[in-house]
């Protein structure tokens, strides 16, 4: 009898998961320096124009497939599992990569730009989309799954970093391709020709190889279990927490009624409309505005070396992220959260302010230091603990589908509202009262998280996963 589990094994477990996050990361940055060698090589098509409006809808047509990988994922995780759906996205990630990288190929003439190669391009990245809306569903809700309750937290929280740290790899990676050639007598030919392709390309590495290791992991007891597999289950459960507490786990799962045959509103509209705005303020509270277009930002407060902030605000990201990580299971998860919206506000603020009093450039980027920290160790990461662990497991396929779709709907939104509010004029203010604006709207918005948080959303720190049934049940009841 295994009277202790491993925690090696579990480790090792996770950390395949959480190199989905990070391929979640490094897919929607790797356009940050591929677009302006992308821009360049179709500007000179010769059977269309390539405008501004092309260019835009290049640089986000990944979002598309995040929705639809999104909507795909809980199909997906009942019918297939969420070991072989993560392995699918996995593929898509590699698919879209090589292609990217070579849109010309079996169909067009290499290096030729034209609308038709342009339109296969925006598929290889749409393809590679799903394959985030996939694991940004799922990666998450297989930690969950396989996770024990004081620990299921932690470890969600790292798939978050995960998705931070593949940022700045691939910041780091592009850095490198155009520095490999900056000897070369025309870099600019280089890069407009060639050097966005391998910046594609080099997803392919982390790509294959995530595909290649998730082969080798579990599938999740959960899903074992509620799919009639009651001894694979057993036995992956034993491996994590020992034999005693496997059967104990597995019996409170076997209470729960079969997965397939479960309606999405069984334990009420509640549950899912929280899910759901969990997903929503996560996007609308503004962080991809400050994250897509933080040189920007930095270039209007008066920073000369707009590129070094951007560089220390992620840094900054990086490190906060490791305090949700480490404090999420001490603290809770509505404390954080709370904590989080309430210094996101007061950063958001200050920025908002800082365009309407006269105050040195120092203090605008300060708050936006502050806005940004506080969104790391809170939004971040402990939405994504919610939107795994807060439904029960008889619908958290569909749910979590639903709720990470109206995560990325609503980040497009964001993203493509932010630039025309913030340039926004009026009268005497100018330019400042666009900037002013935006930030003053994102911080109300965070005061309203905070309300939301505080108000209606349960804590789940230490429950288990089959918790949330009778938590919902009850709920529902009054």
């Amino acid at each position: 009898m295994q009277s202790k589990g491993s925690a090696g094994y579990l480790f090792g477990i996770v950390l395949v998961a959480v190199l989905g996050g990070l391929l979640f990361g490094y897919d929607t940055a790797v356009i940050s320096g591929a677009e302006k060698g992308l821009q360049a090589f179709f500007e000179s098509a010769g059977d269309f124009t390539y405008t501004d409006s092309w260019h835009g809808f290049t640089s986000s047509s990944a979002l598309i497939g995040c929705v639809i990988g999104a909507l795909l994922s809980g199909i997906l995780a009942s019918r297939l599992g969420r070991k072989k759906s993560l392995f699918v996205a996995g593929i898509l990630f590699l698919l879209s990569a090589l292609g990217s990288y070579d849109p010309e190929f079996l169909f067009f003439e290499y290096g030729v730009p034209s609308k038709s190669l342009l339109v296969a391009f925006n598929l290889y990245r749409i393809l590679g989309g799903i394959g985030v809306g996939i694991a940004s569903a799922l990666c998450p809700m297989y930690i969950a799954e396989i996770s024990p309750a004081s620990k299921r937290g932690t470890l969600v929280s790292w798939n978050q970093f995960a998705i931070i740290f593949g940022q700045l790899v691939v910041y780091f990676v592009n850095f490198l391709i155009v520095k490999s050639h900056a000897n070369d007598p025309d870099v600019v030919a280089w890069t407009n020709s060639i050097g966005w392709r391998v910046m594609f390309v080099s997803e392919a590495v982390p790509a294959g190889l995530f595909a290649l290791l998730i082969l080798l992991v579990p599938e999740t007891p959960r899903y074992l279990a509620l799919n009639g597999q009651d001894g694979k289950a057993l036995a992956v459960l034993t491996r994590i927490n020992g034999e005693a507490k496997a059967r104990e786990i597995l019996a409170d799962i076997k209470a729960t009624a079969v997965e397939k045959t479960e309606k999405l509103f069984k334990y009420g509209v509640l549950v899912v409309f929280i899910g759901c705005m969990l997903s929503v303020f996560q996007q609308i509270i503004g962080i991809n505005a400050v994250l897509y277009f933080a040189p920007r930002i930095f270039e209007s407060m008066g920073v000369s070396n707009n590129m070094l902030f951007t560089v220390i605000m992620g840094v900054i990201n990086i490190s906060f992220t490791l305090v949700a990580v480490f404090t999420v299971e001490k603290l809770g998860r509505k404390p954080l959260l709370i904590t989080g919206s309430l210094g996101m506000a007061v950063g958001a603020l200050g920025v908002a302010l800082s365009n309407v009093v006269a105050l040195p450039a120092l203090i605008p980027v300060i708050s936006i230091m502050i806005y940004s920290a506080c969104f790391m160790f809170s939004w971040g990461p402990i939405c994504w603990v919610y939107i795994s662990e807060i439904f029960p497991n008889t619908i958290r396929s569909q749910a979590t589908a639903i709720a990470v779709a109206f995560q990325w709907i609503f980040n497009f939104i964001v993203s493509s509202t932010f630039v025309p509010m913030y340039n926004m004029s009026l009268g005497s203010m100018g330019d400042s009262f666009g900037h002013c604006f935006a930030y003053a709207l994102y911080g109300v918005i965070c005061l309203a998280a905070a309300l939301f948080v505080w108000k209606i959303v349960p804590e789940t720190k230490g429950k288990t996963l089959e918790d949330m049934n009778a938590l919902w049940s009850k709920r529902k009841e009054k």
